[in-house]
């Protein structure tokens, strides 16, 4: 996508004027806001493919903001920028309506990636995340659910149906949290301790079969479940 435009909402002078400018020398067209009371006024006039929030915000937080932006237009895809990584903020971050995090300090690659990412899923994958030619995007990874494969360029790899099962259960709603009970009933049929430790064999499997793809993650929500971040 060309001109890809920004809302970038970030209060700390210094780091917002080189991200901004970074991001510019990058084709993109970045709106900078450091005041949390002037982000929902900037959305409506700006109109931004993509929303990168700071979490801590003077006059207004990027939570809140991120709630507000969701009853203005279903689809903006948001990221939070944050420096907290407690379970209870990640969560808090999805579940007021965001796609992905970055947590502080990163690297402006991280961040371009991830925008680009974010864009791509939301943008050019049906709504179940299942790509017309049959298979889902992960990052640089293309998995073929029917033919149980999961390719990286030129390499392929066969997963298992047990791994096929999961990886389809993770990937039917990108950037959606993935109830952990509900995973266990649904594959497994119960949620026993036993089964419980064979969920957790799996994801390590999977993690390991796309490690090769940084920003790629499967993410774990401590007593919540998990959510798979691309």
């Amino acid at each position: 996508m060309k001109n890809v435009k920004v809302l970038y909402v970030e209060d700390e002078p210094f780091l917002g004027k080189i991200v901004k400018e970074s991001l510019e020398s990058r084709s993109f067209e970045v709106k900078l806001v450091a005041d949390g009371q002037q982000v929902l006024a900037a959305f409506e006039q700006f109109r931004p493919h993509v929303c990168v929030l700071d979490v801590m915000l003077p006059n207004r937080d990027g939570f809140s903001l991120a709630q507000d932006i969701r009853q203005r237009d279903a689809q903006a895809p948001i990221i939070f920028l944050t420096a907290k990584n407690q379970t209870q903020d990640v969560v808090k971050g999805f579940s007021s309506g965001g796609n992905d995090y970055v947590r502080k300090p990163f690297s402006m690659e991280e961040l371009i990636v991830r925008i680009n990412n974010l864009l791509h899923i939301t943008q050019t994958l049906p709504p179940n995340g299942q790509a017309a030619a049959g298979y889902i995007t992960l990052g640089r990874y293309r998995f073929f659910p029917n033919q149980q494969e999961l390719h990286l360029e030129s390499h392929v790899r066969k997963i298992s149906h047990r791994e096929t099962q999961l990886l389809k259960v993770l990937t039917a709603q990108p950037g959606s949290i993935v109830d952990r009970r509900e995973m266990l009933k649904k594959i497994w049929g119960d949620d026993s301790f036993f089964n419980s430790r064979n969920l957790d064999v799996y994801v390590t499997r999977l993690r390991d079969y796309l490690k090769e793809d940084s920003s790629v993650e499967i993410i774990t929500l401590k007593g919540v479940g998990y959510r798979v971040v691309c």
